[in-house]
């Protein structure tokens, strides 16, 4: 483990007043590289405190999502609408490398703590603004949530399912791909430029434009001449046979991702696909039929040895719970954090930040 001196964020000061999911993500991500992240939320607390689970009875009872995002974090209550709680985030600035908002665009310029008035307090600040269209533009003050940024943007379309059963996205893609993620890429380079210029930044980070870098092969297809895809019809969405999810005979499923040519035979070999139909851009659908028949033949649990041992890109669907139980996630340690709660401790959210950038696994409350 590594010293808890070797964080690269230490002595960086973070006001974190976001809340829900993307900013206090990236927040916790800042923190756990060595940032003092102060959260200001209104009095009696931000709305994800009261989201199920609970933990503990009464008063005390304490929201288990909202644990996960927010561990290791100085929590301040603060009107913004009164002068003097306003005053306060003013005097809390002028110590600060870092602010994160998420209100609506003119929230924080109409409570006079907009990048303006803030910056003119202190130059070096790093103003991050998470917003789901931009803080320009005329969709800048409308209303929307992940499934939103995800449908106008139109990575929605390119793998929707069945209309008459239409598929909700697994993840909240828009939320921590094109929120949490870029405003941390984006928090460490104006950090990173600081240290030669001085000054800080506005950074103007809208989940939708995140959104766009996930149609890189849908934009190739339509910018290239090849058609705009529709729903089913991308490389990576169902159009071929090697890349797809499959039935088996317990109804698990099976993810095929054997997109290069020796992945691909060699799962037509380890399930006994027959030779001619191991051509599937030849025969896509032919093709596609006869691998779902062969494995809706047997369970889950006889396929998984067969497909390991070919180690050919396919894998069982896992349960949340399974993959937590899996070997290489313990060997990993991805759950060896921990976070203090009424009636004992429960697994930290596992971040993807290099063990050596961050402190040693510790129970935060």
């Amino acid at each position: 483990m590594p010293n808890a001196d070797s964080r690269p964020l230490l002595g960086v000061t973070v006001l974190d007043l976001t809340t829900l999911l993307p900013g206090p993500l990236a927040t916790l991500m800042l923190a756990e590289a060595g940032a003092r992240v102060v959260k200001i939320e209104r009095p009696g607390g931000e709305d994800m405190r009261r989201f199920h689970p609970l933990r503990g009875e009464g008063e005390a009872a304490v929201s288990v999502p909202y644990a996960l995002l927010n561990r290791g974090k100085e929590i301040l209550e603060i009107d913004l609408k009164d002068p003097a709680g306003r005053a306060r985030i003013a005097d809390l600035v002028r110590s600060a490398d870092v602010l994160v908002e998420q209100f609506r665009p003119g929230v924080m310029e109409r409570l006079g703590l907009g990048y303006p008035a803030l910056s003119a307090l202190n130059p070096g600040l790093v103003y991050a603004s998470i917003s789901g269209y931009g803080q320009t533009g005329p969709r800048a003050a409308e209303a929307g949530h992940d499934l939103n940024y995800q449908a106008l943007t139109g990575i929605l379309d390119l793998s929707r399912g069945p209309l008459d059963r239409p598929t909700l996205p697994a993840a909240q893609v828009a939320d921590i791909a094109g929120g949490t993620l870029p405003a941390v890429i984006n928090i460490l380079l104006a950090l990173i430029r600081r240290t030669r210029t001085g000054q800080g930044a506005h950074l103007d980070i809208a989940m939708a434009d995140g959104m766009f870098m996930f149609g890189v092969f849908g934009l190739a297809d339509g910018l290239g001449g090849a058609g705009w895809p529709r729903s089913g019809e991308g490389l990576l969405t169902g159009s071929l046979p090697r890349y797809a999810l499959y039935a088996t005979a317990d109804d698990r499923l099976v993810a095929v991702g054997a997109l290069e040519e020796k992945f691909w035979q060699a799962f037509a070999e380890a399930i006994g696909l027959p030779q001619d139909l191991r051509d599937d851009r030849a025969t896509p659908e032919a093709t596609r039929s006869a691998v779902a028949s062969i494995l809706r033949g047997r369970s889950a649990a006889a396929w998984r040895p067969v497909l390991a041992a070919a180690d050919c890109c396919a894998t069982v669907v896992a349960t949340l719970e399974e993959a937590m139980a899996d070997p290489h996630v313990a060997a990993r340690g991805l759950f060896s954090g921990r976070v203090s709660l009424p009636g004992g401790d429960i697994p930290a959210l596992p971040l993807p930040i290099a063990p050596v950038l961050r402190e040693p696994v510790v129970s935060r409350r």
